[in-house]
């Protein structure tokens, strides 16, 4: 049997424990609506203290044991339960929106601030209208002038030859009107001057067969040729596509090399080829490039646009510098607004001296940029990667 001192002891220490809880209690309450640090600290008092409580009941040892399972899964509940919460508010702040956007058209816009914009040093340019006369898309290459001018001295050989001996002749039958030449020196003279006369005129055949009749008889060939073995000069020929025919005679053409960003350059019509390409199976044009400062050399592979007469076509001059190729495409960016550019697909129509006739999707006074357009997209594609 117990001892009655004992129970009182028990009944004290249990009022003191509960007003001590509910202190705590009261407290926590408090702070957990100021600091969440202050309110995990008195939590954490508060389950400690209940604890002690509990020990110092007069119960089994499986009883404490038990509570003590509960206090410690409470205590791992409520810090998960804050750990859990916090970066869910933390993710939420930190998200921002994403600058690359799609209009009804499916175009990717993007918006780029001053800032931005002065980091790439982006500059936009107003387009400019432009008119274009009509013009025939063609492939050609640069004659070899080595051929040639052996061909051209060729004929000028034959036709000194032929020139002496036909003078040989006259003078001969001079000499025979007079009898002071024979019967036989004057048969051979007139032979040397037929053969010689042969020979002439199959070298002219010949160079006729390589450069077509126009070019072979024109009276400055050997300086052409000349132009032409020193690559002052080129000759370019140009074909027309398989079934291909022209509206009227050419009136030049412009001629453009394998690299894109190369500019023009401009070729006189001298007549046509007089051979057909084997492979295009198309009509040849021959061209002639003035001072050719473009470095063509012989066998080299060209575009050229031929102009043909017709009436002008409508467009716009879209400059180099505001080209971007993605995806196999050419885009451009457009201005919409300050701080927002659309990036368009655009067809480079034709070339000019310093960019590229377009016809659609763009219209003059369009502002597109020309300065930072492959920054614009690095931006663009950079924005789209952290969505």
């Amino acid at each position: 049997m117990k001892h009655p001192r004992s129970n009182i002891q028990h009944t004290e220490k249990l009022q003191i424990s509960s007003s001590n809880v509910l202190a705590i209690d009261n407290d926590s309450r408090v702070s957990r609506t100021s600091s969440p640090t202050g309110s995990w600290s008195l939590g954490l008092l508060w389950i400690l203290d209940v604890g002690c409580w509990c020990f110092s009941l007069p119960t089994s040892t499986a009883t404490r044991f038990s509570l003590s399972i509960l206090l410690l899964f409470g205590l791992l509940g409520n810090a998960c339960s804050k750990k859990a919460g916090e970066p869910a508010a933390s993710e939420k702040e930190q998200k921002e929106e994403s600058r690359v956007k799609h209009n009804a058209k499916g175009e990717t816009v993007i918006t780029l601030d001053s800032a931005t914009q002065q980091l790439i040093g982006l500059q936009t340019t107003s387009l400019q209208a432009i008119e274009v006369r009509p013009e025939i898309k063609s492939y050609g290459s640069v004659l070899q002038a080595a051929t040639l001018a052996t061909q051209v001295v060729d004929v000028s050989s034959a036709q000194a030859a032929s020139q002496a001996s036909e003078a040989e002749l006259q003078r001969l039958k001079s000499l025979a009107v007079q009898n002071n030449a024979s019967q036989r020196a004057l048969q051979s003279a007139e032979a040397t001057a037929a053969r010689d006369r042969a020979q002439l005129e199959s070298a002219r055949l010949r160079l006729s067969g390589s450069l077509g009749g126009s070019l072979s008889d024109r009276s400055d060939l050997p300086q052409l040729m000349q132009s032409l073995v020193s690559l002052s000069n080129a000759l370019v020929q140009l074909n027309l596509a398989a079934g291909e025919t022209l509206p009227g005679t050419p009136i030049a053409a412009r001629i453009l090399t394998l690299s894109s960003n190369t500019a023009p350059i401009e070729g006189s019509f001298v007549g046509l080829a007089p051979a057909v390409d084997p492979q295009l199976q198309g009509r040849g044009l021959l061209f002639l490039v003035n001072s050719n400062s473009a470095g063509l050399v012989p066998g080299a592979a060209v575009t050229g646009y031929i102009l043909i007469p017709g009436e002008p076509r409508e467009g716009v001059n879209l400059p180099r510098t505001a080209i971007v190729r993605y995806k196999g495409a050419v885009w451009v960016y457009r201005q919409q607004k300050q701080d927002t550019f659309e990036r368009i697909e655009v067809a480079l129509v034709e070339p000019l001296q310093d960019g590229w006739f377009v016809r659609d999707a763009l219209k003059p006074n369009d502002k597109v940029v020309t300065a930072g357009a492959q920054m614009s997209l690095s931006e663009e594609l950079k924005s789209a990667a952290g969505e």
